[in-house]
């Protein structure tokens, strides 16, 4: 079900957004040159490497462009109704 958004920075902005849709890739760098060394799949994970469990997606507000999670936007315009 869809919720309204209300920006937590600007306070105004209730209708126009970006949604960013994040998409976590697993990799292992070599640490003198920065190059990708491994990618790892959710199959092959290192011992020591923790798979990311952060949002799926973020919400940029498009009048003042603060990035945060949706649930920032929603809870907001959830106490400012009206």
């Amino acid at each position: 079900m869809a919720s309204p958004y209300l920006c937590p920075n600007c306070k105004t902005n209730r209708s126009r957004f970006n949604i960013i849709e994040q998409v976590a890739k697993s990799v292992k760098l070599n640490p003198q040159s920065g190059e990708v060394v491994e990618e790892y799949t959710s199959g092959n994970m290192d011992p020591f490497h923790i798979p990311y469990k952060g949002p799926s997606q973020k919400i940029q507000c498009a009048t003042c462009g603060q990035v945060d999670e949706e649930i920032t936007f929603i809870r907001h315009a959830e106490l400012q109704k009206g």
